[in-house]
């Protein structure tokens, strides 16, 4: 009796987290006791800010735009579910890091244009661009690549979290008289969103860690503030294993809470 309960205990124990608690906590200690890593950690935490910024906005808005694109791959029109198939299919076959450049140096400028062309139509021809290069920054540049690279997998997520609704609960939503928008509202949507959840959860941890690829831009960033500190300094060792632990405790924290998110679903699911 002793040896199973042991057994139970020895496979119930989260390995992994203690594993991963103890390089944290070693890392902290090392960087708290050195004045050197003090002096990284300090220069690379005014970048946090601008890391949590630009994945939580990119992210709501990703979530947003995906919710739209996945209606229309259910949408009965065929033209509707072509156009937001194609959308899904050309985002997801280009890399990020490619896509972000392509917004900011090619998308970004011909918006502007389009902007400047609809003001001046609309004011005349003679009046001064409405619209300049700097009133675009670079940040939200970024924050519009992402939230389309990402909205493509997140359109995904939510088709597939609709789809697993049964048919015969929408069917006999339908057969007491529900128009098709009040069965997604009242039916598809809120069932579908239990099984969304966990993935989108994941794919906000995939943005935190994704949206270090916004230094390539020069945005000021967690990974942008290491990279300049690194090039003065030549300390690239010692840099990068502050920004290592800085996304992995930030990872690290949102992977937990969406645990716990999901074991409190769960349970009101028993309930």
């Amino acid at each position: 009796m002793t040896s199973s309960r042991t057994e139970d205990f020895l496979r119930l124990v989260p390995w992994w987290l203690i594993a991963i608690a103890g390089l944290v906590g070693w890392l902290v200690a090392e960087a708290f006791s050195s004045e050197l890593y003090r002096q990284i950690l300090a220069t690379v935490s005014d970048g946090i800010g601008v890391t949590v910024f630009v994945a939580a906005v990119a992210f709501a808005a990703a979530t947003l735009l995906g919710l739209v694109v996945a209606i229309g791959l259910q949408s009965r029109l065929l033209v509707v579910r072509q156009a937001a198939r194609c959308y899904c299919e050309l985002i997801r076959g280009i890399p990020v890091l490619v896509l972000l450049f392509y917004i900011a140096f090619v998308g970004a400028p011909l918006l502007l244009q389009l902007a400047n062309f609809l003001a001046a139509a609309a004011r005349g021809s003679g009046a001064p661009p409405l619209f300049e290069s700097r009133d675009f920054s670079l940040m939200w540049r970024a924050i519009l690549a992402l939230t389309i690279s990402y909205s493509a997998f997140i359109a995904e997520v939510f088709r597939a979290g609709f789809q697993s609704v049964g048919r015969g609960q929408t069917d006999a939503a339908r057969s007491l008289g529900m128009t098709p928008r009040q069965v997604f509202r009242h039916i598809t949507f809120p069932l579908g969103l239990r099984i969304i959840l966990p993935p989108l959860g994941n794919d906000f941890v995939s943005m935190v860690k994704d949206s270090a690829l916004v230094s390539v831009l020069g945005v000021a960033d967690i990974t942008q503030m290491a990279k300049v500190y690194a090039s003065g300094s030549f300390l690239f060792f010692e840099t990068y294993n502050v920004v290592a632990l800085v996304y992995l405790v930030m990872t690290l924290a949102l992977s937990l809470a969406l645990r716990a998110l999901e074991r409190r679903l769960r349970a009101h699911e028993r309930r």
